[in-house]
């Protein structure tokens, strides 16, 4: 039993080197408390360097691999450089703050620590919508305590007012009660960035890719639910869909942070170490359609509203982000197929690859849904603002705004107009954006652009008296046409009843407004007209709720209160039922 124990080392020594590190970071701290500190850094280093080796000896299965072997090596060195530089006192002499680079260090120890733990769970009797929304309550609540530590914010926050901007971060919604720039400290606002980070491409999907590449595998329970997660239905794909997720993210928002950070070096009165920051915090919280800006009104600020390289940078994030993680999956094999088909051309020794559908039905649906929506909505921003919030542009830039504010409302909720000066007919308009949403297994929310078009295409069929829904030579299943009823028709249920609670508690505020924030809060989009901060305490949580059913999902939501269905063999006589 105690050899059991002895593997749980580095876990223990990890998880309270990084307790200190937030205490040390988040409080205010007297010069004999800092020297305790920073000598625990040293014992906790020093215990994680040897705890690693018995804890191999302890439980040796876990090194089968040789990428195993050498990442464990890699860490394990550059443990012993950190402990070497800290007693010489090299580290501190360095360009970048030592504590990063501790950060960094126990980081990486705790997350594999934890990647490595087996829980004992009954699968066949755990409901998988239930640990999914667990790990978002369980990560808004941990975001909530750490928002609130001293250092976060430049003059405290609110308990309310800190679950609000967990919620909003992880639930990438981009609403807020304080503005981010200004009232949280730089601390506070990487805080934000790490919440808007797990909470755009989800917490299992961050913790199952480290579980594989620390350990090596994963157990058929866990690539079972991953693949619900990751909308892939072969098991044996789900770890290789898994690594296509992360290092699509990571390539998208690395090359957003490079555009980013070569316009506003140059168009901006910024100094290098914020524009860096101001770089990465945009490109995360544009490709994960949060909506989170450290600048007061967004891209409507007076030094970034003409910056239109700017905005098409952040445009294309997020519309990118919106898409879907299986689409774009789709499209890069896509591009593969058609590279390998050109090489194979070339070598005519070979022969040409052929494949009958290489893009899915679903892929299509959802691109051509997105152009439509973004083709149809400049058009009508362009058309009913142009003397308006469109007014002060000129052009060119008039027709990108109009592009912006048109795809802007489908979850990302940044903004580059004044949003509480546009007409009643476009406000209408951007609500029914808000409504519809991004696209299935995306960073955004809303019901999404497939269940808008798939209740499309089944109006125009039973107008037309079939009895099925068909799309290019293909035949819509009943399951996909129940479940974009089911959506429909539970946002309609939760957004009718959120906008009565609210009506209740801001008597003060005009119907349009409440009605546009609980939109944006259910969609996840983060747009607002001005409301948000004067909302009173129940409004606030009534809001925090709202965000994380949209976000979770209204019918992933609900369904986590039932047990898992097993299915049964019996079928009943089928009988219709009048309905017009």
């Amino acid at each position: 039993m105690k050899k059991y124990k002895l593997k749980y080392g580095p876990l223990l020594f990890s998880g309270l080197a990084i307790l200190t590190l937030l205490f040390d970071i988040g409080f205010s701290q007297g010069a004999k408390t800092l020297r305790v500190i920073n000598y625990s850094y040293f014992v906790f280093l020093l215990g994680i360097i040897l705890t690693i080796p018995i804890k191999y000896i302890a439980d040796f299965k876990n090194l089968e691999k040789l990428r195993i072997w050498i990442i464990e090596l890699v860490l394990w060195g550059f443990y012993n450089y950190l402990l070497v530089s800290i007693s010489f006192g090299e580290l501190s002499n360095g360009p970048v703050n030592p504590k990063i680079w501790l950060f960094i260090a126990f980081s990486v120890s705790l997350i594999r620590e934890i990647s490595g733990l087996r829980f004992s769970w009954r699968y066949k009797h755990v409901n998988p919508a239930a640990i999914f929304i667990a790990s978002f309550a369980l990560l808004i609540l941990a975001g909530t305590f750490l928002l609130m530590l001293p250092r976060a914010t430049h003059s405290g926050i609110h308990f309310t007012d800190a679950l609000f901007t967990s919620t909003s971060a992880v639930c990438v919604t981009g609403l807020i009660v304080v503005d981010t720039g200004s009232y949280f400290t730089v601390f506070g606002q990487s805080i934000i960035l790490v919440l808007i980070q797990l909470g755009g491409i989800g917490i299992m999907t961050f913790t199952s890719f480290f579980a594989y590449f620390f350990m090596g595998g994963s157990s058929y329970q866990n690539l079972v639910m991953l693949g619900n997660l990751t909308s892939e239905n072969k098991i044996a794909e789900v770890i290789g869909t898994l690594k296509k997720i992360v290092f699509f993210t990571v390539l998208v928002e690395v090359t957003g942070f490079v555009l980013i950070f070569m316009n506003i070096k140059t168009t901006a009165a910024i100094n290098q170490p914020d524009a860096v920051f101001f770089s990465v915090f945009h490109s995360i919280s544009a490709f994960c359609n949060a909506g989170f800006s450290t600048l007061s009104n967004s891209f409507y600020n007076i030094n970034y509203r003409f910056d239109y390289p700017l905005h098409a940078t952040i445009a294309l994030l997020f519309i990118i982000g919106g898409l879907g993680f299986p689409v774009i999956i789709n499209i890069y094999t896509w591009v593969k197929y058609l590279f390998l088909n050109r090489l194979l051309r070339l070598n005519k020794r070979r022969e040409v690859i052929h494949q009958a559908q290489v893009f899915t039905l679903n892929t299509k649906l959802v691109v051509y849904t997105t152009l439509i929506l973004l083709i149809a909505g400049t058009l009508v921003f362009y058309v009913l603002e142009y003397d308006n919030t469109l007014a002060e542009h000129n052009g060119f830039g008039k027709l990108l705004i109009a592009f912006f504010e048109a795809a802007t409302p489908r979850t990302a909720g940044f903004n580059t107009v004044n949003t509480f000066a546009i007409h009643t007919p476009t406000l209408m308009f951007v609500i029914l954006l808000m409504w519809i949403g991004a696209s299935p297994a995306s960073t955004g929310g809303g019901i999404k652009t497939s269940t808008f078009a798939l209740a499309i295409l089944n109006i125009i069929n039973l107008a037309q008296g079939k009895d099925r829904v068909e799309l290019n030579k293909r035949q819509i299943s009943e399951t996909s046409l129940k479940r974009s009823f089911a959506f429909i028709f539970l946002s309609v249920v939760i957004i009718g009843l959120v906008v009565f609670l609210l009506f209740k508690t801001e008597p003060d505020k005009k119907a349009t407004d409440i009605i546009f924030e609980v939109f944006s809060a259910f969609s996840t989009v983060g747009l607002s007209r001005g409301i948000t901060s004067d909302l009173s305490g129940a409004g606030k949580i009534i809001i925090t709720l709202t965000m994380f059913v949209g976000r979770v999902g209204a019918l992933t939501f609900i369904s986590s209160f039932f047990k898992k269905s097993t299915g049964k063999l019996l079928q009943y006589p089928s009988e219709g039922i009048l309905i017009n």
